[in-house]
């Protein structure tokens, strides 16, 4: 495969106004990366402020194998360290885009008028738009060139709002994902809590929550053919 794929994590480190860490799932990185680049895709990583990007502490404590492979890979380490920046992208530049989930997005990418103008735009023009976990809360204000929300009349997942109830940060978050993603007119569909499940609707691909990661970038490699 010699496709293109840039790997999209956010730029935010803390937990709304507290003074908790966050940033992108590990996890969430690590598994699609692995998948993408064993595959023979080239992959980029790029965040909204570029450079280096904030992993939430509790990923790297819940260290799975990919994520062990990911950090001991030289390349992959210093993508991670030096980020494109998401103003610098063109959407003719990759064949997909993949955001990385993790708490921060909900603060940065959800509201990024850069990202929700590339990935309109690359899905306008045929590009694969993939998202795992809080990754879909990046497509909230994405508009497809119809002016339509992306997420409608989609079928689509991302956290649920009963997984955001269990790890205690549905009054921190800024919105519930799972209720925002309904709200748009997204087809919202889910397994159960911590089970992998993903699904694809044409070039649109959501996983919802971390261990659906490595699904979601095998369904991102089925879309692009």
């Amino acid at each position: 495969m010699s496709k293109r794929i840039l790997m999209i994590v956010t730029s935010h480190d803390r937990l709304g106004n507290t003074d908790k860490k966050t940033g992108f799932w590990l996890e969430e990185l690590a598994a699609p990366y692995r998948t993408f680049v064993e595959a023979g895709a080239q992959v980029d990583i790029a965040s909204p402020k570029g450079g280096k990007a904030p992993a939430d502490p509790g990923s790297a404590e819940q260290a799975t194998d990919d994520v062990r492979w990911f950090l001991a890979n030289a390349e992959a380490s210093k993508k991670l360290e030096s980020t494109l920046r998401l103003a610098d992208i063109a959407p003719s530049n990759y064949d997909a885009y993949f955001l990385v989930g993790g708490h921060g997005v909900m603060w940065d990418l959800a509201v990024n008028e850069q990202s929700a103008t590339l990935l309109g735009s690359a899905f306008d023009q045929g590009k694969v738009v993939a998202a795992v976990c809080h990754g879909p809360g990046g497509l909230v204000n994405v508009r497809t060139g119809d002016g339509k929300p992306l997420v409608q009349g989609r079928r689509v997942t991302g956290f649920s709002d009963e997984e955001e109830k269990a790890v205690k940060l549905e009054t921190v978050v800024p919105f519930l994902l799972e209720t925002r993603l309904r709200e748009l007119g997204g087809r919202y569909e889910r397994g159960a809590m911590w089970s992998s499940f993903a699904v694809r609707d044409g070039k649109l691909v959501t996983g919802q929550n971390p261990q659906s990661s490595a699904l979601v970038a095998r369904e991102t490699l089925a879309a692009l053919g």
